[in-house]
């Protein structure tokens, strides 16, 4: 599939907040191409999609935070209005109201971000619960595909490495993968 945005784009945007992987509503507006006022008004005209959970309204000290921890977010200190968080379910049904071919597309893309993220943490969790060595080759293999994927930007695989650290209480995992052009 040909994604008009590429998944380190999104996934340099996803950021946690109470615990869940958010996007923020000038980030989605960003995405999709149009203001920040035009997202909040197409949620605000259909309320009824967007019961709790789906967006975090954030306050004045999570604003703050944002804005002392991520240099993306400087410009949101002057604002008088509380951004708005986007859970993935949030994307999902502001998806059902953003139809247009261009936002279909985004849309497409923002949840195969989401999905690849969401597998690999899950790829991930698992190898250090794995004792069979094949069982963990073969997660490792995975983690490095998902990644590879996340990161594929139209260079091929010219190696892969993959190395486990394992202490008593640590645990480390890395993966190298080496691309070049064809």
């Amino acid at each position: 599939m040909d994604n008009i945005i590429a998944f380190e784009n999104i996934e340099d945007l996803i950021i946690e907040i109470k615990g869940q992987k958010v996007l923020l509503d000038r980030d989605v507006a960003s995405l999709y191409g149009v203001e920040t006022k035009r997202i909040n008004e197409a949620v605000k005209n259909n309320l009824d999609r967007f019961p709790d959970g789906y967006i975090i309204e954030l306050d004045k000290e999570t604003k703050k935070q944002l804005v002392e921890n991520f240099d993306r977010f400087k410009t949101l200190k002057h604002s008088s209005v509380n951004p708005k968080a986007f859970t993935e379910k949030g994307l999902y049904m502001l998806a059902t109201i953003l139809t247009s071919k261009e936002a279909v597309k985004v849309t497409i893309a923002i949840i195969e971000t989401f999905t690849k993220i969401r597998e690999l943490s899950r790829t991930i969790k698992k190898l250090p619960t794995v004792t069979d060595k094949k069982e963990q080759q073969s997660l490792m293999q995975k983690s490095g595909e998902i990644i590879a994927e996340i990161l594929d930007d139209g260079l091929t695989t010219n190696e892969s490495e993959t190395t486990i650290e394992m202490n008593l209480a640590f645990f480390k995992f890395k993966h190298t993968v080496k691309k070049g052009k064809k």
